[in-house]
């Protein structure tokens, strides 16, 4: 994606020079000859650079004027400055004052170049990691070996070179955003912004205001611009709309014009904004039904839905259960200056039985209250025992510590039976209600396993645990097949 700059001098010959220089080399240029036209361009569209000269004749601010206002309304934009009289003391004087650097004319192109790719580098380099901070905790990848999640991975690898609009589907917690964030990180647009807002937390009357910005009086900053949405924030990247079902009605159909003209116009102006943005939106609700319940407009939803991609729930991919439970715990480890724990192999059998609601985003959070309460021995595992009670009380019972309360009240046939069933059971929902899995990490025939989870009466999951198979091609039989 062409990065655009401003160039900003009062001598003709010296705009276009720097022009042609700039556009051979695939950059964006636009050129204004006074702080006037400057302060106006900048209005329409931010630059990824500004160059500058220092004496701008005929204008009502000089350069190092117009400098100071600019690092006080858009900080974030790096200014080169120019000067055909310069000196060391005025070079000094303009970096101290925050431009980026100071190039004399006449000058070479190689340097101008040079320098025009570091600025803009630099200020991409500051722009992560701001955001960074902001969005502390955000996860940047998919962490699983499991079909369900390769697969997922593929489609985002295919969809995001090429452009077009994304709708990422799935319950909450499952990682929809951060699929969005690798659709980007994949593009030709990485290097520029990413941008979320989220349309479920969003007052509706301030939706419009946040995308789209304002010139009205009451929304005008105090240094006199006006504010800036979050589509022109986003130009040349990305603009995620997460929990696009949300947004409200009314807004949806300016939605649908920004998207087929990438232009708009901010509240209470009359000039329409272009803009080169890309737009993912992700969903927990049936679009379907929400077409049809006359929530979402149905033109929107066909111009979002270019790319259907689905981010599967945890309980569907629980062979990726002990690699997250992994990731998490030394990414809490390391955040908390805590010593991370191993989780032993009953207690992880336990957390991938589970079928966990809340989904990728509980998981971490259990993981994370594991690192803290669980006593600090380091050279014991985490035990069944040690989960938390909403965990714990659906484990199997051969998992939990008074099992032999239970066992020895029975005879020995009895008693053996009863810990197959549990221990059968328990591997079933480990793996996910997957006989050939199950089979293989027992020890057992495939046709074996059927006859002896039948004998014990073995159907849908752990007995006595209440959770459900995954309904997968493999799944245990019922006690009619």
């Amino acid at each position: 994606m062409a990065n655009d700059i401003l160039i900003v001098d009062d001598e003709d010959d010296i705009r276009l020079l720097i022009s042609g220089v700039l556009d051979d080399e695939g950059y964006e240029t636009r050129d204004a000859s006074n702080s006037q036209q400057a302060i106006e361009e900048l209005g329409i569209r931010r630059p990824s650079l500004i160059i500058l000269d220092i004496w701008l004749e005929n204008s009502s601010l000089d350069g190092i004027q117009l400098l100071e206002k600019i690092n006080v309304e858009y900080p974030e934009i790096p200014v080169v400055m120019i000067s055909g009289h310069g000196s060391i003391e005025m070079a000094v004087q303009a970096i101290k004052m925050g431009a980026y650097d100071f190039i004399e004319k006449p000058f070479k192109s190689d340097r101008l170049l040079l320098i025009v790719a570091r600025a803009i580098e630099s200020a991409r380099l500051r722009r992560e990691n701001e955001e960074l901070r902001l969005r502390a905790g955000v996860e940047a990848e998919l962490i699983g070996n499991s079909t369900s999640i390769n697969q997922l991975r593929q489609a985002i690898e295919k969809a995001a070179p090429t452009g077009s609009r994304v709708l990422i589907y799935g319950p909450a917690g499952s990682g929809k955003e951060v699929a969005a964030r690798m659709l980007h990180r994949f593009s030709s647009r990485s290097e520029q912004p990413f941008v979320v807002i989220n349309c479920a937390t969003m007052a509706p009357e301030r939706m419009e205001l946040e995308l789209f910005g304002s010139e009205s009086e009451t929304s005008i900053n105090e240094n006199g611009s006006a504010r800036i949405g979050l589509f022109e924030q986003a130009h040349t990247g990305t603009l995620l709309l997460d929990e696009v079902a949300d947004m409200p009605i009314e807004t949806q159909g300016k939605i649908v014009r920004a998207l087929q003209e990438q232009t708009f116009v901010r509240i209470g102006g009359t000039q329409k904004v272009r803009v080169d943005v890309r737009v993912v939106a992700t969903t927990t609700k049936d679009m379907t039904a929400e077409i049809a319940a006359g929530n979402f407009r149905e033109d929107l939803y066909y111009r979002l839905n270019v790319v259907p991609l689905e981010v599967p729930n945890l309980s569907h991919r629980r062979d990726d259960v002990p690699l997250l439970a992994e990731h998490f715990m030394d990414q809490s480890s390391q955040a908390s200056g805590l010593a991370p724990k191993k989780i032993g192999t009953d207690a992880m059998a336990s957390l991938q039985g589970y079928t966990w609601p809340g989904n990728v985003r509980q998981l971490r959070n259990v993981i994370e209250w594991l690192l803290i309460m669980t006593p600090a021995e380091h050279d014991k595992p985490v035990q069944v025992d040690m989960l938390p009670p909403e965990i714990r009380g659906i484990s199997p019972s051969i998992l939990r510590q008074d099992t032999s309360i239970e066992l020895l009240s029975l005879s020995l046939r009895n008693a053996r039976e009863e810990f197959e069933r549990q221990y059968l059971g328990a591997q079933i929902t480990r793996f996910g209600g997957n006989i050939s899995r199950t089979a293989n990490f027992v020890g057992m025939e495939r046709s074996a396993l059927h006859r002896k989870l039948k004998s014990l009466g073995v159907q849908g999951g752990v007995v006595g645990s209440g959770q459900p198979g995954n309904g997968s091609a493999e799944d245990i039989p019922s006690s009619s097949s």
